[in-house]
């Protein structure tokens, strides 16, 4: 199901399916999802287990123990070097019979990229509702499509409880190289360390780069910066810049149509076509663009507001994060320190940040 319908979207996108949601509100939705966790979360077994099945002759066992030895090496450098909290996140294991663990559903008006949201107890509004079930999420996307709205579903591969649950690994992940699964836990533990209720965006982009660098550390000190292992993800970070820095392109074009007079129609009509010359471009300047293979389909996707939106959401705010990052002295576990004091009420979580960091040189 990842591929031609969730290409190109971040890895360690997070999606909350709090069950306590579901404790505390009796809507078919919250009992459905929450439901289906706890069956997930029932299931799950701890890692020392998972090894002793391996050491019993289990298929792949030593790709297997060689997975479990990763995670735990990871959750220690997240939690003693970087200073993420503390927790038994990601210490069991749940075998799925899919490479994805949700299908998300996000939306956005078909001409302006102003955001569909939903309200969920206890972490407030959301810019995205998961489903564990594909067909559940498209049933919601044919329900919003009708009401005029552009809409994208993903697939995710995890999401944090923000602490309320012990949040597992799932089998898909044994196959992730060590980058992907550094980024994809530290993003997640982020997010279960910081999280300020009402402000997705801050969260999703805080959580992206820190994901991102902290893997990148994460690697450097485990093979070194000459290392294949380093060089590789160092190359494909690039194209996903050169990716991003496109999409910016193209909807910097489309919020210009949008902020003008023209009619809803005439909108919608000119969207099409400058969706379609950037796509037509994107194709024909891809060598010089990529040097990888990676962002092919492009082209061929049925880009929408919805789609863009998701990139507006992770990223959008990628360049201040970086710039910080580099003015305070590109200290991670410093600058997750600051994080970690904002909360709920501010209005500005980026200025703080910023005056924390900066004023403490």
């Amino acid at each position: 199901m990842r591929g031609s319908l969730y290409p190109y979207l971040p890895c360690a996108a997070a999606i909350v399916l709090l069950v306590l949601a579901c404790l505390i509100c009796s809507g078919c939705y919250t009992l459905t999802q929450g439901f289906t966790l706890l069956g997930y979360l029932g299931r799950a077994v701890p890692l020392e287990k998972l090894e002793e099945q391996a050491d019993n002759g289990a298929d792949e066992a030593a790709k297997t123990r060689r997975f479990v030895e990763r995670v735990r090496d990871i959750r220690r450098f997240a939690m003693e070097e970087l200073g993420l909290k503390e927790s038994a996140n990601y210490t069991k294991y749940v075998e799925l019979d899919r490479d994805y663990l949700a299908a998300v559903v996000s939306a956005a008006e078909a001409d302006s990229f102003t955001r569909h949201e939903w309200w969920f107890p206890v972490v407030g509004r959301m810019p995205y509702k998961g489903f564990f079930k594909a067909a559940d999420a498209r049933k919601e996307r044919e329900k919003l499509q009708k009401r005029g709205l552009d809409v994208w579903v993903r697939g995710v591969d995890a999401f944090s409880t923000l602490g309320w649950f012990k949040d597992p690994l799932y089998s898909y992940m044994q196959d992730y190289s060590d980058y992907r699964l550094a980024d994809l836990l530290i993003h997640e533990l982020l997010h279960a360390t910081v999280y300020l209720k009402n402000q997705a965006q801050f969260n999703e982009e805080l959580a992206e780069f820190v994901g991102t660098e902290g893997a990148r550390i994460y690697i450097e000190r485990t093979y070194g910066g000459e290392s294949p292992e380093y060089q590789a993800p160092d190359d494909s970070e690039a194209d996903n810049r050169a990716y991003i820095a496109y999409l910016r392109g193209l909807i910097a074009e489309l919020e210009e149509l949008y902020r003008g007079e023209a009619s809803r129609e005439e909108k919608l009509a000119q969207k099409a076509e400058i969706i379609a010359r950037s796509q037509e471009r994107f194709e024909q300047d891809y060598d010089t663009l990529f040097k990888s293979g990676s962002y092919r389909g492009f082209s061929e996707l049925p880009v929408n507001n919805a789609y863009l939106d998701l990139y507006r959401l992770y990223y959008e705010g990628s360049n201040f994060y970086r710039d910080l990052y580099e003015k305070s002295g590109r200290d991670l576990p410093r600058y997750i320190a600051a994080a970690k004091t904002l909360n709920s009420r501010e209005k500005d979580p980026k200025g703080a940040l910023t005056a924390i960091l900066l004023l403490e040189k």
